[in-house]
Order: structure tokens, then C-alpha cells, then sequence
């Protein structure tokens, strides 16, 4: 079993999603962990909810720290920033395979909650799309 860490910002929308989709589509290949250079604290309710949509468990689903894992071995490395974004992508040192899937923030988006929704469908399945592509 090899594992994954996914990076971004805030560690609650698009490392989250893709945390839980690896765990369920990949789950005899790769075990992952999310986290954020800045976590924000909290899940956003969207992410849940978008998961829970797709049956995929949100169970252990939390917004944490890279520090977390700073001595940890990974053998792949996903960041899901975006790099249109002003923040800087985090980078994880160390010897594993990298990886960078262009993602924009669906918390950034603002306007209806039809908008919104659309959001964070659209980053959930371009999420399963990469992992389909480029893990299994």
C-alpha cells in the first residue's frame, strides 16, 4: 500500500475532497492523508456535503496542519492549489513523487447558491478525474 498526502492552503475543500475520493477509489492501492500550510480549522460543510452526495465517507475528515506529518514518508505528493491563485502552492520536501493538479478554490466563489454548488461539483469531479487519470 503506498501512500499519498495531498497539499493545499486551507485544507478544507480541495485536499479534503481529494483525501476522501483516493481513500474510496483507490483504497487496495493507496492510503491518503490531507493536509494545509495554513490550515483553516474546519471542513467546509460544501465539501461534506458534495462527498456525501457521491457516497463517500466523510467520517475522519478534518482540517489539519502539514506539521502533522513533517516526519512522515509519502510516497506521493499532491498539491492541489491554484496556480492562477496569490498564495504560494506549499511544498513538501522529501523523496516521493510530485505531483500538481491546478485546482481552483470553490470557496472562493461567490453568487447563488446554484453557483456555488456548481463550484464544488465541478472541482469533485475534476478531483476523481486526476485520481482515475493518473493513480489507478
Amino acid at each position: 500500500m503506498k501512500s499519498v498526502l495531498v497539499l493545499c492552503t486551507g485544507n478544507s475543500c480541495r485536499s479534503i475532497i481529494a483525501e476522501a475520493l483516493i481513500n474510496t477509489l483507490a483504497e487496495e492501492k493507496y492510503i491518503a492523508k490531507s493536509a494545509g500550510s495554513e490550515p483553516v480549522g474546519t471542513v467546509h460543510p460544501k465539501s461534506i456535503e458534495i462527498l456525501k452526495e457521491h457516497g463517500i465517507n466523510t467520517k475522519n475528515l478534518r482540517s489539519k496542519s502539514w506539521d502533522e506529518f513533517q516526519d512522515m514518508h509519502f510516497d506521493v505528493v499532491i498539491s492541489v492549489c491554484d496556480r492562477n491563485d496569490s498564495k504560494t502552492c506549499p511544498i513538501f520536501f522529501g523523496k516521493h513523487k510530485k505531483l500538481n493538479w491546478n485546482t481552483p478554490d470553490p470557496d472562493k466563489t461567490e453568487g447563488t447558491r446554484e453557483e456555488i454548488n456548481t463550484a464544488f461539483t465541478k472541482t469533485f469531479i475534476f478531483l476523481k478525474g486526476k485520481i482515475e487519470g493518473e493513480l489507478l
